[in-house]
């Protein structure tokens, strides 16, 4: 009985995202004034970065990485999406978030992608996504949760199972002048079965408490 114990307890521990000691959070002494006439805010694609071992990189072709890291890195802006739109339901959140789909969209039309969007200013991507704040940041993971970067992974190389680190550095900037609002940078691990909106309740379940836009 006391193995049976002991198996279902480290089950319960490696079935999902376990936050590590590495966290830190900013928020600027002024977040809640400057934010208090805000009415929406924008996400952004995090730059991703799937770090591989050499002879797992030996058997990928030529740009089937970067086509993960951008599924990973959209995956993570509609599960972040999702998450906000959960809580604008239940009436804890004071903002609109605009749709994943939109924000791409008006990106597209200005020519803006992954590889040059960080030729740009907060302020001037607030612009022309027409918010009044933007979210943005680093993803850097040694194995992908988006389900399409994962099955890519297992079929190309047998990457099942495997268990996931995952650094992501998470920025609010304000429209107006491009300051910073808050940062959250946060270490977090878990293992095979655990997806991107996994990670985001984790990240945000405590965070949440010190943002200024929820209730």
């Amino acid at each position: 009985m006391k193995k049976i114990t002991q198996f279902l307890f480290l089950v319960t521990f490696l079935s999902g995202f376990i936050a590590q000691s590495q966290t830190h959070l900013y928020e600027n002494p002024k977040f809640d004034e400057l934010a208090k006439d805000h009415k929406n805010i924008a996400i952004l694609p995090f730059k991703t970065k799937i770090e591989l071992r050499p002879k797992q990189m030996e058997k990928l072709e030529p740009g089937q990485l970067e086509e993960m890291q951008l599924s990973e890195a959209e995956s993570l802006q509609d599960a972040m999406y999702s998450w906000f739109l959960k809580r604008k339901k239940r009436g804890t959140l004071a903002i609109e978030v605009q749709q994943p789909s939109r924000t791409k969209a008006l990106l597209l039309k200005q020519n803006i992608n992954a590889e040059n969007i960080e030729t740009y200013t907060p302020e001037e991507l607030a612009q022309i996504l027409e918010v009044d704040a933007i979210i943005s940041g680093t993803y850097d993971t040694n194995k992908p949760m988006s389900e399409g970067a994962s099955i890519a992974l297992g079929l190309l190389i047998g990457f099942w199972g495997s268990t996931n680190s995952a650094i992501v550095n998470m920025n609010i900037n304000n429209a107006a002048d491009g300051e910073l609002l808050w940062n959250y940078n946060k270490k977090v691990s878990g293992s095979f079965g655990s997806n991107s909106d996994d990670l985001i309740n984790v990240l945000m379940r405590k965070a949440s408490r010190r943002l200024a836009y929820t209730k």
